[in-house]
This record gives C-alpha cells, structure tokens and sequence, in this order.
C-alpha cells in the first residue's frame, strides 16, 4: 500500500497526501530554479526531514531515558551546489538553553540525531554538519 500519493498542480507545483494521516504538504520550485518560492521546495523539505528525523531519534532516546526536550530548537541551512544543482551540504544547528548537565545522556542524544535513518539514508557526499549549542 502506498504511504504517499502525490499530484502535480501545474506552474511547477506539487501536492502530496499522507495517507495514513490526511495531512498534506505543497511544494513549489524555489525562485532561484524558475518557481514562485510559495511553498517548501523538494530539496527544502530533503534538508527539513534531516533536522525533524534528528530530533525524532533524540525524542526517542530521551523518552526512553525519562528526559523532557522541551525548549530544543534548531535552524536548518541547506546549501545548494549549482553544477549538478543538488544539494551540498545541510547544516543542522541545535539550540537548548535548559539542556541538562549530564554529558553522558548529552552525548547519548548526540549519536543518536547523527544515526538517524534521514542522516544514514543521505548520499554520502552530501555534508552534514551539526552543531549542538548545549
């Protein structure tokens, strides 16, 4: 069974339907690729997926262990080589202001967004950097 059933809008727009969920997501070609920069681009959403599956395994991890994440941010930075147009890097930066102090789980947290499945599946050449501010 399909996870995902997808249409295309015209005018280089797409619409994808999660079907276990309903939930739908739009994406638009970026100004700099002859879209209108209206929605998250393909490779915006590449570059999302990589920092939302990070957290997702720490969640887990941190779930598991009995901690809370409430206050982790990050900002995501995709990076765009222009010969091939693919994406050349994705940086990936956390910030958690009422982190704990106990470096054992704070490292714990760190393997597991590094080995998550989004960051394994990626081409090996496309760098990822991760910065953790906590």
């Amino acid at each position: 069974m399909p996870t995902i059933k997808s249409s295309y809008l015209g005018n280089l727009r797409t619409q994808m339907k999660h079907l276990q969920s309903g939930t739908e997501v739009i994406t638009d070609a970026p100004i700099d690729n002859n879209g209108k920069g209206e929605a998250f681009s393909p490779t915006d959403l590449v570059a999302a997926a990589l920092g939302s599956c990070m957290v997702t395994i720490m969640g887990i991890v941190a779930e598991r262990d009995g901690l809370q994440m409430e206050g982790l941010t990050w900002e995501v930075t995709k990076v765009m080589n222009p010969h091939p147009r693919k994406i050349a890097e994705i940086i990936v930066e956390f910030h958690w202001e009422n982190a704990p102090e106990d470096e054992k789980m704070l490292q714990k947290l760190k393997n597991a967004a590094k080995t998550c499945p989004v960051a394994l599946s990626l081409d090996p050449e496309l760098k990822q950097t991760v910065i953790f501010n906590f």
